[in-house]
């Protein structure tokens, strides 16, 4: 496992939820991260740890092999890959996501 791969699969099994998005909670810098945000917290996610590739290019390439995911934003949960804003919406409106987070 390479430096970067370490420290992804740090982050992601030493936080329950984490979001890797471009921007912040408060800034998001896309509109797929913004809307993640949104999911999560209608979601009640109160315990959520973001990170934002754009300040660190290693991380925004590194976390599309370490998931084999594609795109950005990227969503866990207790240390497993869970998807990207569209699946966060479905698994959010057929009451997925909640039950997720809430286990």
């Amino acid at each position: 496992m390479s430096d970067v791969q370490q420290r992804i699969d740090d982050l992601v099994k030493s936080n329950r939820v984490v979001l890797f998005m471009k921007g912040t909670a408060q800034f998001p810098m896309c509109g797929f991260s913004g809307r993640a945000i949104q999911i999560l917290k209608a979601a009640g996610v109160t315990d959520l740890k973001t990170f934002n590739v754009l300040e660190d290019e290693e991380v925004r390439q590194g976390i599309k092999d370490y998931a084999n995911w594609p795109t950005i934003p990227q969503l866990y949960i207790g240390g497993e890959f869970v998807g990207g804003s569209d699946i966060m919406m479905e698994m959010y409106e057929s009451g997925e996501l909640q039950q997720a987070l809430a286990a």
